[in-house]
């Protein structure tokens, strides 16, 4: 009996057929350097693949690392949050793979991409993969500084790639974490069009929500707006998105992939993602303020969800490890939604296994976050 004909006698159960072509490695991570695209600090980006032999499907991951808009950000001064690898990619960087996202673990029962081919994308433009703008930094009495924030094209040469090296890919999903989940939003359509050979794609933007520009964080927006150019790839953006209000970019991909599962999951207490937002944009607020107006921002984010059938939220209320930040660092644990029943990890395998889904959002837990 002819594979082909295996397969379909098999049904559901079957192996699903390899179409890619056959790699020299499988299982290991490969270190790859697009031509042409640099880090912050004008060195080699790398990213790095790992194979599989038994699945066609793909997972890209966008790395987190926060972000730099100035010469305090963009150098750590005084202790100023900046960004990660602002200094380039180490040959070794792949082996923070699978303690970046459970999505890129070989190992982890809970992820539904474990026998997927895994792509590893790095972040060290401090734009949230996103910029398209060489800027010098100044400060007085201390040296210049220029910063490539060249997000926008590393993720062009990206996709280029893997465009290249994939002939099937009945799934993509496209995810990441705080800097890198707001990469994996920006960047969905560019891998969802640019990958030829995509047959449906999965979002899912793990606490890098682009809230309406009617909220808290229009200031935010304003400034990166300029800080890294994003004027000069609005072209390339979907249609319905504008500059004007950020927040669009999640109706807009909602209405330009109808078919594709696209969502967003966070923390209510996140004390991360929110500093960056609203911090130095409002006088440096306290706690409970800061995170008064990420409330209000992700009450203005599911009124928008709700305008569209495939957009979907899972936000739980709060986890004492990374100040509530990342729902799925290192793994899917502890970032359940006890009063509906519902794990992440469930949640997650039934939306990339395209199972019926609701979104969730956690109602405060007394005595949680005191």
């Amino acid at each position: 009996m002819g594979l082909a004909i295996l397969l379909a006698a098999c049904g559901d159960n079957a192996v699903e057929e390899i179409q890619n072509p056959v790699r020299d490695a499988y299982d290991t991570w490969l270190k790859i350097e697009p031509p042409g695209v640099v880090c912050g600090n004008n060195t080699q980006y790398k990213l790095f693949a790992n194979f599989s032999d038994k699945s066609d499907n793909l997972v890209v991951v966008f790395e987190p690392g926060g972000a730099c808009w100035d010469y305090a950000s963009c150098t750590g001064q005084d202790g100023i949050r900046g960004a990660a690898n602002i200094d380039g990619i180490p040959d070794d960087h792949w082996e923070l793979a699978p303690f970046i996202s459970p999505f890129l673990s070989r190992f982890d029962d809970t992820n539904p991409s474990r026998d997927w081919n895994m792509i590893y994308v790095p972040y060290c433009t401090a734009d949230v993969h996103t910029g398209n703008k060489t800027v010098t930094y100044s400060n007085e009495g201390a040296p210049d500084v220029e910063f490539h924030h060249d997000g926008h094209e590393v993720v062009q040469k990206v996709v280029s790639y893997l465009d290249g090296e994939f002939t099937h890919v009945p799934k993509l999903l496209v995810t990441g974490c705080s800097a890198g989940g707001v990469g994996s939003l920006v960047n969905y359509r560019f891998l969802r069009k640019g990958i030829t050979a995509v047959e449906k794609g999965y979002l899912i933007n793990d606490s890098g929500p682009v809230f309406p520009s009617s909220g808290y964080s229009a200031p935010m927006h304003a400034m990166i707006r300029s800080a890294w150019d994003l004027d000069s790839i609005t072209s390339t953006m979907p249609s319905g998105f504008t500059l004007d209000d950020m927040g669009t970019i999640n109706t807009a991909l909602a209405d330009e992939f109808p078919t594709d599962r696209l969502s967003t999951t966070y923390f209510r207490r996140d004390f991360n993602f929110s500093l960056y937002s609203y911090e130095r944009f409002y006088d440096f607020p306290p706690k409970e303020e800061i995170l008064r107006m990420w409330d209000a921002d992700t009450q203005l984010l599911i009124e928008q969800y709700a305008t569209r059938e495939n957009l979907e939220y899972f936000i739980p209320y709060f986890r004492d490890i990374n100040d509530s930040h990342c729902t799925t660092v290192l793994n899917f644990a502890g970032s359940d939604i006890q009063a509906q029943n519902m794990t992440l990890a469930d949640w997650v395998n039934d939306f990339v296994g395209d199972q019926p889904i609701e979104s969730y959002i956690e109602a405060p837990v007394l005595g949680e976050d005191d």
